[in-house]
């Protein structure tokens, strides 16, 4: 992600204000970078709307939904509006990893060790090169943490002991889960405050969604736990597919309490960026993909602010 620039329009778009401002702020027209952007919003004063401490979990028990795409670059846009993010990859093959530029293999330690080990997580905490966003990176050592978890007392309970304390240090914390179900997901599960379900246009992912929700069910019945909100993403939508419009519809109609509004469109900009380990802000900004999955992460905050209110409203 080294290789990011902005231009000054593009800065000013990040940070509401004008390309004069951005210029006379930071003593140039052009040449930006990612370092550039904390530097900025601290001269105009720009900072980012107060938001509670979330831990947003993307999952879907089945594969190739774009998860890790959609999740990678979601952290990477909440940092540049200016939140402290922290993202961590769950899965063994290390894609959330590589999509922030990283290489898993090069790392020692990863959260294997937080939950085995009890390791401090800011000590496998490692920068991605965006200033406020930082990474807790995943390779095979992961492949075996479940079994590892099996014995151990407090199994479901690791991670969010993990993450406790991390209010004061992050805004976000974005977790990227295989699309599989074991100790680790249900770690994740019971971590989370809010869980983000991307799903493709078809009738396929009614299965994974079924059983996603079936054991959403059965954490609040036996383990006490309750997701503060779920939310649905439609990935990759084809609007001239005619069975992308009717599951899209079927949707709209099962999952109406959880489904987004906004659609991501299918764009090519993911899968080419997720190539050169770079999220799709800071590949594309102007590609459809982007100005939808903003659109998304708009929607999702302004979900979590009304849901936050109406519930303080009603314990008032």
């Amino acid at each position: 992600m080294e290789n990011v620039r902005y231009t000054a329009k593009r800065l000013a778009e990040i940070v509401g204000a004008t390309e004069k401002q951005v210029a006379s702020a930071l003593g140039r027209k052009d040449g930006f970078g990612m370092a550039d952007l904390p530097v900025l919003r601290e001269k105009l004063k720009r900072m980012p709307e107060p938001y509670p401490h979330r831990i947003q979990l993307f999952l879907n028990f089945k594969g190739g939904t774009g998860k890790t795409s959609l999740s990678t670059s979601y952290a990477y846009r909440l940092a540049e509006r200016g939140y402290r993010v922290l993202m961590i990859d769950l899965d063994s093959q290390g894609h959330a990893t590589k999509c922030l530029g990283q290489e898993g293999s090069s790392f020692t330690r990863t959260l294997h060790e937080v939950l085995i080990r009890k390791v401090p997580i800011d000590e496998v905490t490692v920068p991605t090169g965006m200033p406020n966003l930082s990474l807790v990176p995943a390779n095979l050592a992961m492949s075996t943490i479940d079994l590892a978890l099996m014995p151990l007392a407090g199994r479901e309970f690791r991670l969010r002991n993990a993450l406790q304390g991390t209010a004061g240090r992050y805004d976000f914390i974005v977790l990227d889960a295989p699309p599989s179900f074991g100790l680790l997901n249900l770690n994740a599960l019971m971590a989370a405050t809010d869980l983000v379900i991307p799903v493709l246009a078809d009738f396929l992912s009614y299965d994974g969604l079924r059983l996603l929700f079936e054991t959403i069910q059965g954490l609040e019945q036996d383990l006490s736990h309750q997701l503060e909100n779920i939310f649905i993403v439609v990935n990759a939508y084809n609007q001239t597919f005619k069975i992308a419009r009717e599951a899209l519809g079927a949707l709209r109609e099962h999952y109406a309490d959880y489904l987004l509004d906004t659609v991501v469109r299918q764009c090519t900009k993911f899968a080419q960026a997720s190539s050169e380990g770079c999220p799709i802000f800071g590949y594309d900004a102007d590609s459809k993909g982007a100005t939808d999955l903003e659109a998304v992460q708009t929607e999702i905050l302004g979900r979590v602010k009304a849901a936050a209110a109406a519930t303080g409203a009603a314990g008032a």
